[in-house]
């Protein structure tokens, strides 16, 4: 679809083609000579063609690489067939010294950088002049295929969208805040970004496999990676320290923050007043990268300008009073997710059912529903989340397996809900108890 693929995409998907040669690659000969010594000198005996599929880097290059290595007596030919891809190399005294001094100074080896101009650059072409856009209609309805109600959340979250402005999700646990705000990746059209940068020899980190989802079509230089919009979402877990790009000794690169892995889709803090700093100390930390849609990392002491051209999702269970008015500026739309009906609930309950490809009937749905029914109209008077229903339907699923039966029944959900804890403990006490349970971590026995 054009969206995903415009014209701007596609003139980058030119510019990005293989490079063969020492000329067509941003890196200097001597960055790529040092890293291929790293990995012989790592791996012992090696083939070309097991050096092209580390790195990246195509065949020619890699021979224009390590025909000056041998004259040098770094490294020598060891065999291999006709084919310069199936030529292997081993390290030679020489290289082996100069491998370690290297590998002590980085000891990185994988793909190949691209350098943090070129980085840049490429960048720069693409978030300039990125909002407002224009989402056509058809993309809005295939992001939100597999959310069920929600009309005015989904409507306030695609003209965040198109503005690239901040929001505020909140409303009780379980009612599909994360889940939402997920759908933006899908909204926001993707984005081409390095795998690594390279900046005075060091290597920064920015691809994340658990925040970035690869697009099917890709380009030829695969040290660059096109994406979906990234949706990276941190929890109670969030500290200031870990919004700062820090040095991994055992990989060799500096791991960026999730402020720089959000770089041209949405960054969510979720359960924002349940870190152990001050959610505003944490936003404190946001108000430039978020200002100037750049933020300053530091590599070995040298200050590096980086691109955080994202969109702030925050989200609480707390009071949103424990936020200052100037972070909440930011973010100056608001979205509350109610708790779902039942209706709601028994839909997203079939739908987990079906995918998990589970034979069920029809009076499953009902004794289902029956759970979150007021008890007037025979039912149990539960507050429903939707993560009920994704937990229920896994959880019975795997009653029905163990049971060795072909087909879920009303007997196997019983045993589902019996065993799912939130579930017991609603049934157990009040729904003013199992509040201050659940939000505030009282003791029910004080």
């Amino acid at each position: 679809m054009e969206y995903y693929h415009d014209d701007k995409m596609q003139k980058l998907f030119q510019v990005l083609e293989e490079p063969k040669t020492l000329d067509e690659i941003d890196l200097s000969s001597s960055f790529i000579q040092n890293l291929l010594l790293k990995i012989i000198n790592t791996y012992g005996n090696i083939a070309v063609q097991q050096m092209h599929e580390i790195t990246g880097l195509h065949v020619d290059l890699l021979e224009q690489c390590l025909k000056p290595m041998e004259k040098d007596d770094l490294i020598a030919q060891t065999g291999g067939g006709f084919l310069f891809a199936s030529v292997d190399y081993t390290i030679k005294k020489h290289g082996h010294q100069k491998a370690v001094k290297l590998t002590e100074e980085n000891p990185y080896i994988g793909t190949a950088p691209v350098t943090y101009d070129e980085y840049f650059k490429i960048m720069e072409v693409q978030l300039k002049g990125r909002y407002p856009m224009k989402i056509p209609l058809e993309i809005t309805k295939k992001a939100f295929h597999d959310v069920v109600g929600m009309e005015y959340p989904k409507k306030v979250l695609t003209e965040a969208a198109i503005g690239g402005k901040g929001f505020f999700i909140y409303g009780p646990p379980g009612t599909g805040k994360t889940f939402l705000t997920s759908k933006m990746s899908e909204l926001l059209p993707p984005i081409i970004m390095p795998r690594y940068v390279e900046f005075s020899g060091n290597i920064i980190q920015m691809f994340d496999p658990d925040f970035h989802k690869l697009r099917p079509e890709q380009p030829g230089d695969v040290r660059w990676v096109k994406i979906f919009a990234p949706f990276v979402f941190t929890g109670s877990e969030l500290s200031t320290e870990k919004m700062e790009t820090l040095y991994n000794p055992n990989k060799g690169v500096f791991e960026t923050s999730p402020i720089i892995k959000a770089n041209g889709g949405v960054l969510l803090l979720d359960d924002l007043g349940r870190q152990k700093e001050d959610p505003n100390v944490i936003l404190n930390r946001m108000i430039v990268p978020l200002e100037n849609k750049k933020d300053v990392i530091y590599v070995k002491g040298a200050p590096v300008i980086v691109h955080t051209h994202f969109i702030p999702a925050l989200s609480t269970n707390l009071e949103i009073t424990i936020i200052d008015e100037a972070h909440l500026r930011r973010a100056p739309l608001h979205v509350f997710l109610e708790v779902p009906s039942s209706d709601e609930i028994v839909e997203v309950f079939k739908r987990n059912l079906d995918v998990l490809k589970e034979d069920y009937g029809n009076e499953v749905l009902e004794r289902f529903r029956r759970v979150y029914i007021p008890q007037l109209d025979g039912g149990e008077s539960l507050k429903p989340t939707f993560a009920h229903a994704r937990d229920i339907a896994q959880i019975a699923q795997a009653i029905r397996i163990r049971r060795g039966e072909e087909k879920m029944t009303v007997e196997i959900l019983e045993e589902a809900l019996d065993q799912h804890i939130l579930v017991s403990m609603q049934r157990e006490y009040t729904p003013e108890l199992f509040d201050r349970i659940i939000n505030q971590g009282s003791n029910p026995h004080h």
